[in-house]
């Protein structure tokens, strides 16, 4: 019951092709499912398969108690539309009376496509508070296919028993045909025996005439199902590599080749079997032979996968790990070890893949690994530990063109003999697009290129072809689903924050409208630099991703964190906010960094507003303290927009834990505005000002409400929706409306007005201060 209690969430969102063929309405109905789900998956369904015949009483028990089940629902429904629909499902069962084998495998199958489908789609089982499933379309192996094909060949199995049979009796006729023939007697009785004789013989003869020209169109038949089933079988592997690239930019991926081994060694064996029967009829069918040759040659080639891909941007004299996997391991002939051998290749070798070992263009160490088989997995892999990249000859650039433009693929290659086959295979698989690199400070733009890639290729592409400009609304998926996953957040970028992304690559600051068909191009992305910065937007962006998921991760999830908001919406939304009033947003001017936003008096005692950005916190600055204990260290902030006191949101991240060793006093540190400032509440401390740590000023500007352009989105904070394409369900900011992640009750021993009494408002500049506690 649990398994159905999770895929009544998924169901609604299932496209309808993947419902249909899930729970086919004329031999598994959705109902008969949601009906029985408790009995069902309290049956052992695995046990069964169609080659084990012993097991085929019980399934016809299990077949008949369904069948008794829904009848008896059907009784005790009140619904008169669910009791017919009931005891017409219960009728439609009774097809499987002659195949109650087939009905069990029906019902295995069903329930493992359910596990893929839920393993696919975790978040469908317990979706996030402020996260809605998106619908995804799911494929799995159309086993239930394959298991028609394996019928099919059994049954030509059995016909050629048949044929075997009555040749047999038709030769032992002939033979008694043939001796009364040469008897000399002349009475009625032989006569009649002769002619009965004659008539049996003929009869026979058109029998096995009449199941050989069967036999042949079944031989046909299976020949083109295993066609098909293969065809599908190499798609579903080309689905299964293209998911694994996928998940580079964080879309979900199943690894699991389980299902796909057991697929591709059921071909291997369907064929196996075909190609024995055609050997066992007398009149050879070459056509059927050259077929079932060619299908062989292409599974044994396609079973071929890289399981652990090598990292995508890899530093030359560096080690790194790689897996390839071989599909068909168990049926290797025994004898000489397998070796599979690995080289570098570029963008033009990769779109042949004619590549000798003469066309090398780069050394690579360690490159060679022996297949081994995994009897407790039953996997059959070649890991290369170890294996490093010497050096590298680079193609001729075109233009601007960089090295962390270039892109590169590890090839892997072996010879490999099926058992049952004397000719060797000649196997080859190519890694994802690989970037290489020979110095740590070209890895941002390295990932860039892979991101690129991977993101907006085509599957089926001529190696390594992408498009130089993209619509916005790709872009923008491609960002949230890279920031969630580098995060492990499941708060996506909202609207705002997807607008004002779309405001900065374009350097549209002033644009309001729809950014989601304009084309970005790879140059806005990672080539240019901003305008009035030193580096790129992707530069930019990687930077804000590391430190949110090294030191803001918490804060971001519970919606804490503003983010990306530009300085004409934050005037917006804080101009009519009370002194004290801030937000986190992070910095457009500085790499990494998070700066606070906050409300606060003019200077020379105005009456005019003023709102101030502290300078943004780094890596350095939170790796020394943590963000919670630096807001709720600045007496100058009060109230988390709107207004929300900022002891009751930040409580359950401050820490109260100081540095210290048994021979040494205890260590915090306190991080102020101004370099005046000084802390009443703690007479015994002293305080030094820390020169090794970055002053954080506060940049301010005056507000005046009828002086600020409308530079952001025609967006209310809950009504309308994103003017961009691409929507994904919003967590609302906290800022706008709490969570209960968020505490509502003020700290027992602590409140604002006690903690900063004795607190002056802070200056331009923010230090972080040392305190050793006697």
């Amino acid at each position: 019951m649990a398994q159905w209690r999770c895929m009544s969430h998924l169901i609604q969102y299932l496209p309808v092709e993947t419902m249909n063929d899930l729970y086919p309405s004329s031999t598994f109905a959705i109902e008969v499912r949601h009906f029985l789900s408790d009995w069902i998956e309290e049956q052992n369904w695995d046990k069964f398969a169609l080659e084990n015949v012993e097991q085929e009483a019980n399934a016809r028990a299990l077949l008949d108690e369904l069948v008794m089940l829904l009848q008896s629902f059907s009784h005790q429904n009140a619904n008169v539309v669910d009791k017919m629909k009931l005891m017409q499902i219960s009728r439609n069962m009774s097809m499987f009376q002659h195949q109650p084998l087939q009905f069990a495998v029906m019902v295995r199958e069903t329930l493992h496509k359910e596990k893929v489908l839920l393993r696919a789609m975790p978040q469908a089982n317990n979706p996030p508070r402020h996260q809605q499933v998106v619908a995804k379309e799911v494929t799995f192996p159309s086993t239930q296919n394959v298991d028609l094909l394996v019928l099919k060949v059994l049954e030509v199995q059995e016909l050629r028993q048949k044929i075997h049979q009555v040749q047999e009796e038709l030769n032992w006729e002939k033979q008694n045909f043939e001796s009364l023939q040469g008897s000399t007697g002349t009475m009625d009785p032989t006569m009649s025996e002769v002619t009965r004789l004659q008539k049996h013989i003929e009869q026979l003869d058109y029998n096995v005439n009449t199941m050989a020209t069967k036999r042949f169109q079944l031989l046909t038949e299976c020949v083109d199902c295993l066609d098909q089933c293969q065809a599908q079988l190499i798609s579903r592997l080309k689905a299964w590599r293209w998911e694994q690239y996928k998940a580079s930019i964080g879309h979900p991926f199943d690894d699991n080749l389980n299902v796909l081994q057991m697929w591709c060694e059921q071909l291997l064996g369907v064929n196996g079997k075909l190609r024995q029967e055609l050997m066992l009829i007398v009149e050879p069918i070459p056509e059927l032979q050259e077929r079932l040759g060619q299908l062989l040659k292409l599974l044994v080639q396609s079973s071929l996968v890289v399981d652990k891909q090598p990292p995508q941007v890899i530093k030359t004299q560096s080690k790194f790990t790689t897996t390839v996997r071989y599909l068909l391991g168990e049926t290797v002939a025994p004898g000489k070890p397998v070796v599979l051998k690995a080289q570098i290749i570029n963008e033009l070798q990769a779109r042949s893949l004619n590549i000798s070992l003469s066309d090398n263009v780069g050394e690579v160490i360690n490159n060679t690994a022996i297949l081994e088989h995994n009897t407790a997995s039953k996997s059959t892999c070649a890991t290369f530990r170890n294996m490093s990249i010497k050096k590298i000859k680079r193609a001729d650039r075109k233009g601007s063109e960089s090295v962390t433009e270039e892109k590169f693929a590890l090839l892997f290659s072996t010879e490999i003999t099926i058992t049952g086959s004397d000719t060797p295979f000649k196997i080859q698989m190519i890694s994802l697009p690989l970037v290489i690199i020979v110095h740590g400070s070209q890895d941002n733009n390295a990932l860039a290129t892979i991101i690129w890639d991977c993101a907006f290729s085509e599957p089926d592409r001529v190696p390594f072809a992408v498009p130089d400009r993209v619509p916005w609304k790709l872009m923008c998926s491609t960002l949230n689903s890279k920031f969630t996953s580098e995060v492990q957040t499941h708060h996506n970028l909202d609207q705002y924050n997807q607008h004002f992304l779309a405001q900065k690559i374009f350097d549209k600051p002033d644009f309001t409208d729809d950014f989601s068909n304009m084309m970005v191009s790879w140059t806005q992305f990672n080539k240019e630099v901003l305008p009035g910065r030193q580096f790129t937007f992707w530069q930019w962006f990687e930077g804000v991703m590391d430190l949110t998921k090294k030191h803001l991760r918490a804060y971001w999830s519970d919606g804490l964190i503003f983010g990306f908001i530009g300085k004409q919406h934050l005037h917006l939304i804080l101009k009519q906010r009370p002194n004290g009033t801030f937000l986190l947003r992070f910095s457009d001017s500085e790499i990494g960094g998070i700066t606070i936003a906050y409300v606060g008096a003019a200077d020379s005692g105005e009456p005019n507003q003023i709102i101030k950005n502290i300078q943004p916190f780094t890596k350095k600055d939170l790796d020394a303290r943590s963000l919670a204990n630096c807001i709720l260290d600045i007496s100058d902030i009060r109230f988390l927009y709107p207004d929300f006191p900022k002891l009751d949101v930040f409580k359950k991240y401050y820490s109260t834990k100081t540095k210290g060793t048994p021979d040494y006093l205890p260590l915090t540190l306190h991080a102020k505005v101004g370099s005046g400032e000084t802390n009443s509440s703690t007479a015994d401390v002293a305080n030094i000002s820390h020169h090794t740590e970055n002053h954080h000023n506060a940049a301010g500007y005056l507000v005046d409400a009828g002086s600020i352009p409308k530079c952001v989105p025609n967006m209310t904070h809950h009504g309308e929706n994103s003017l961009n394409a691409v929507e994904y369900p919003m967590s609302p900011f906290q800022q706008f409306t709490p969570t209960d992640a968020i505490p509502q009750v003020q700290m027992e021993s602590l409140n604002s007005s006690d903690v900063f009494s004795g607190m002056a408002p802070g200056d331009m500049d923010l230090d972080m201060t040392l305190d050793w506690m006697g």
